[in-house]
C-alpha cells in the first residue's frame, strides 16, 4: 500500500526550498509517522541521507564526546560507518530518538551555522523535558509539532480529494447546508475516524481491509506501549504518579463534569504534587489539557486556573481503545457515541482544534449562575464559545454567553453536533465533522 499523504509533506518541501532554514526538530508523540514521513522525504529530494536512531544504534551517542564542530562530528560517524557520503548541499543528516541522546541538540548552533548540511531531528521527547534540548539551540532551530493524522489527513487517506476537502469548507463560509446524502456520508466517515483514530498504523489496516478488523488490538498494543514508555522513562519517582495521572483520564472522562480530580487518584493525592506529572504526560504528546477560564473574558492565556483542568487522549481512537468490551461493542457496531457523557465527541473535537493550530485548550464552568462551556477559541477581536452536543439538546449556556452584557467579548458562538450548517443570528451550526476547520472559518468569515 502507497505511504499515508500527511501535512508535514508539504511543510518539510517549504523547509527545504526556505534559504535560511535551520535545522527541524519535529516532535510529538511515539507512533504518530514522525519517521516515516521524514524518511520519505529525505530519499525523494537528497543525494545522500544519513540516518542515525540513537536507540537503536547506541554506538552513534559517543559522536559528540570531542566537541560540537560539525567537521568533528562528520569525523565520528565517518568513522563507525565509513560508507556513508557527506555531500555538501545534498545530504540530510537525520537523527532520530532524540531523546536519548540530548548532546545532538548542542550540536544543532554548529550545524546552523555551517550550512553544508540539513539536519532533522526527530523524537517522542518522553522522558526529557523539552526546555532541556531547547536551551541547548535557542535561535538555532526550527520546531515542528506533529500529531496523528487529522480529519482531513483521513479523508485524503479515504481516497477525498482537496477540492473536495475545499468544497466542506465552502458549505461553511457560505453558510449553506448539506444534502442529506452529504450529510450521511460524512458522518458515516467520521464515525469511523473517530473509533479508528489518526494513529498511521491503525488507519493504514483499516483503508487495507475497508473494515475495523484487528485494527482495536492494534490500538489496544499502542496503549501498552505508552505505558512502557512511562515505565522506561519516567524518573523512579514519578513513574507511579505519571502512570495514576496517565490511567485514569477515561475515568473522570466518563463523569459528568468531566474535571480532573488529582485527589481522587490516590489517597492523600494533592494537586501540586502530580502538576508535574501532568506537564510530563503533555510534553511527551500523550494527553491533551484542557484549562477552565478565571473569567469570559480575553485574553486567554494566563486569564484560566492551572490546578483546574480536562484531560483527554492526543488520538480519540485510543481513548475508545481504554474503554471495556462492552462499550466497544457498542461504539464499533452501533455507533452509539452519544453515550459516555459525550466524552468521545469532546476529546475528538478537541483534539481537531489543536491540529488545526490551536496552541491550547480552554473551557468553561460556574455554578452560580450555572455557565458551563466546552471550548472557547477566538477570532481577531471576540471570543468564541463552541458548544458540543452529544444529543441535540437545549443550548441555555451557549445564549447567555452571547446576549449577557457581562461578556462583552463574546459577540456569536460555535455549536457543534449531528446537525446541518445554519445560523440563527446568534450562533452558527455545524456538523462536527467541520471542526478543524474552525480556525480558518473564523479567520475568513
Amino acid at each position: 500500500m502507497e505511504m499515508l499523504e500527511r501535512k508535514i509533506d508539504t511543510y518539510l518541501a517549504k523547509w527545504k526550498n526556505a534559504l535560511s532554514r535551520k535545522p527541524l526538530i519535529v516532535k510529538g508523540a511515539r507512533q504518530i509517522g514522525k519517521t516515516e514521513s521524514i524518511r520519505a522525504f529525505g530519499k525523494a529530494n537528497y543525494q545522500s541521507v544519513i540516518e542515525i536512531n540513537f536507540v537503536l544504534q547506541k554506538k552513534f551517542r559517543t559522536i559528540f564526546n570531542n566537541g560540537y564542530e560539525v567537521d568533528t562530528i562528520i569525523k565520528n560517524i565517518s568513522l563507525l560507518e565509513p560508507s556513508w557520503q557527506f555531500i555538501p548541499g545534498k545530504t540530510l543528516i537525520f537523527f532520530d530518538e532524540l531523546q536519548k541522546c540530548p548532546d545532538c541538540a548542542t550540536s544543532l548552533k554548529s550545524f546552523c551555522q555551517d550550512r553544508r548540511y540539513d539536519v532533522i531531528c526527530s523524537g517522542s521527547l518522553m522522558g526529557i523535558y523539552y526546555e532541556e534540548i531547547e536551551s541547548n539551540a535557542v535561535g538555532f532551530k526550527e520546531d515542528y509539532e506533529m500529531y496523528s493524522m487529522d480529519f482531513e489527513e483521513f479523508l485524503w487517506a479515504k481516497g477525498y480529494s482537496r477540492e473536495q476537502v475545499e468544497d466542506l469548507y465552502k458549505h461553511m463560509i457560505d453558510v449553506q447546508p448539506f444534502s442529506q446524502l452529504e450529510m450521511d456520508t460524512m458522518m458515516d466517515i467520521f464515525c469511523d475516524y473517530m473509533t479508528i483514530g489518526g494513529m498511521p498504523e491503525v488507519v493504514k489496516k483499516y483503508i487495507d481491509q475497508g473494515n475495523f478488523e484487528g485494527t482495536l488490538s492494534l490500538q489496544r498494543q499502542l496503549l501498552k506501549d505508552y505505558e512502557e514508555d512511562i515505565t522506561k522513562y519516567a524518573s523512579q519517582t514519578d513513574k507511579a504518579k505519571v502512570l495514576a495521572v496517565y490511567n485514569h483520564i477515561s475515568t473522570f472522562l466518563a463523569k459528568e463534569n468531566k474535571k480532573y480530580q488529582i485527589t481522587k487518584i490516590a489517597k492523600g493525592a494533592r494537586n501540586r504534587e502530580y502538576i508535574g506529572s501532568v506537564e510530563w504526560l503533555r510534553q511527551a504528546g500523550v494527553i491533551h489539557v484542557c484549562y477552565c477560564l478565571n473569567n469570559v473574558e480575553l485574553p486567554l492565556k494566563g486569564n484560566y486556573m492551572p490546578d483546574n483542568y480536562k484531560l483527554y487522549y492526543h488520538d480519540a481512537g485510543l481513548l475508545i481503545a481504554s474503554l471495556d468490551e462492552e462499550a466497544q461493542e457498542d461504539l464499533r457496531a452501533n455507533k452509539n457515541f452519544g453515550t459516555y457523557k459525550g466524552a468521545i465527541y469532546e476529546n475528538v473535537v478537541g483534539e481537531m482544534l489543536l491540529k488545526s493550530g490551536y496552541e491550547q485548550l480552554y473551557f468553561y464552568k460556574h455554578e452560580n449562575p450555572a455557565l458551563e462551556m466546552d471550548f472557547f477559541v477566538r477570532d481577531a477581536d471576540s471570543l468564541v464559545p463552541v458548544e458540543v452536543k452529544a444529543k441535540d439538546g437545549a443550548t441555555a449556556s451557549l445564549n447567555n454567553l452571547i446576549k449577557w452584557e457581562s461578556y462583552r467579548d463574546v459577540k456569536f458562538g460555535i455549536k457543534l453536533g449531528y446537525k446541518n450548517v445554519g445560523w440563527n443570528g446568534q450562533f452558527y451550526t455545524f456538523p462536527y465533522f467541520l471542526a478543524f476547520l474552525i480556525k480558518r472559518f473564523l479567520k475568513e468569515r
